[in-house]
């Protein structure tokens, strides 16, 4: 939903827009919770659900729904003979509403958070006419009596169902409801301004990470040199990792990867980056040779090999990269494999469902 969202908003002051999001999946699937897709009134689709499995019928039910107003619910499960479903084995239930200028106030505000980097969520009732409802953190207004859970599931940072396996006297008056949580964007930073940097950058927005670049040479460092770049900060680069850490602004899915090629510069932001409290990743481009004079230097700084071998170096699988973009290209598949417990072997090398469960 966040990437249509600005679609949306500017189509709604002159006519309704049919929303469909993912909001319960089981199994394997191409499409996460959340995912979304918003269908015109003249049937045009901006997004998709499942890379093309149940699109056809989604489009025909946000039809119904554009016409008379009435949100609808369809589960839609492995693919049968003459039948809409998931060939991939899954089972995914989907809502589709309506919206229209009356809920532009409410999406502004929702599209005001994202682009602030803010976490939030936006829940909605999954009944005939929904009732929506932004989630701010520490905010949380009174809504029925889902704030606890909803808050829950904002704290987590996982979208997800509330209001449906309830047993209490209460569950009578308390609807199903998807609440859809929106995480601040994970952070990369990037030591060293450089080629392989500016296309590590590129690649890596894309995915939706904030990206910072930091340097200390000014000449070098500099927005123009990086646009993708949601910052570009001219400082030591170790200088900056402690600063960013005393703040707050590092955490468990930060991911550092020093490009420098340059001990004065690597080795002190190494040692920085390891000392740190978590972080998901850290990687330093180079040679075997590179990495091994490194590792001489951190020892003689008083490092272990244990600590050591939390760098990725060489970074990146092998890919035959030689250029930039295709660096990056090997660079970010090796962070996905590391998130996600990956083993980044080719997917004809194993068995079992190829869609990891989120």
């Amino acid at each position: 939903m966040r990437d249509l969202l600005g679609q949306v908003l500017d189509l709604l002051p002159d006519e309704p827009v049919a929303l469909a999001r993912i909001v319960d999946r089981t199994g394997a699937g191409p499409r996460d919770t959340g995912a979304a897709m918003a269908i015109t009134t003249d049937g045009r689709v901006i997004g998709s659900l499942s890379g093309g499995c149940v699109e056809s019928a989604v489009v025909t039910t946000a039809g119904q729904v554009l016409l008379d107003g009435h949100a609808s619910t369809e589960r839609f499960a492995a693919d049968e003979e003459f039948t809409v479903g998931l060939p991939c084995g899954g089972e995914i239930e989907v809502f589709v509403e309506r919206l229209d200028h009356t809920d532009l106030p409410l999406l502004r505000d929702l599209h005001t958070a994202l682009t602030a980097h803010q976490p939030v969520a936006y829940a909605t009732t999954l009944e005939s006419t929904p009732d929506r409802k932004i989630l701010h953190p520490g905010g949380i207004e009174s809504w029925r009596d889902l704030d606890q859970d909803a808050a829950a599931l904002l704290t987590a940072g996982h979208s997800g169902l509330i209001g449906a396996q309830d047993c209490t006297p209460a569950a009578a008056t308390r609807p199903r409801t998807f609440v859809q949580v929106f995480r601040a964007p994970a952070r990369m930073i990037l030591a060293g301004a450089d080629d392989y940097t500016r296309a590590l950058t590129v690649a890596a927005t894309q995915l939706g990470y904030h990206v910072t670049v930091v340097d200390a040479r000014e000449t070098f460092t500099t927005p123009a040199r990086f646009p993708a770049a949601d910052e570009v900060v001219v400082d030591w680069p170790h200088r900056y990792l402690t600063a960013e850490n005393e703040a707050g602004r590092i955490d468990t899915r930060t991911v550092i990867c020093v490009l420098t090629h340059d001990p004065k510069f690597d080795i002190p932001t190494l040692t920085t980056a390891l000392d740190l409290p978590a972080i998901a990743f850290l990687g330093a481009l180079g040679s075997r040779r590179s990495h091994a004079d490194r590792t001489q230097r951190l020892r003689e700084l008083g490092l272990t090999d244990t600590e050591i071998s939390r760098i990725r170096s060489p970074l990146g699988l092998d890919l035959a990269a030689h250029t930039p973009e295709e660096t990056a290209i090997s660079i970010l598949a090796q962070i996905l494999a590391d998130r996600a417990g990956a083993t980044a072997l080719p997917l004809t090398a194993l068995d079992g469902p190829i869609h990891h469960r989120s």
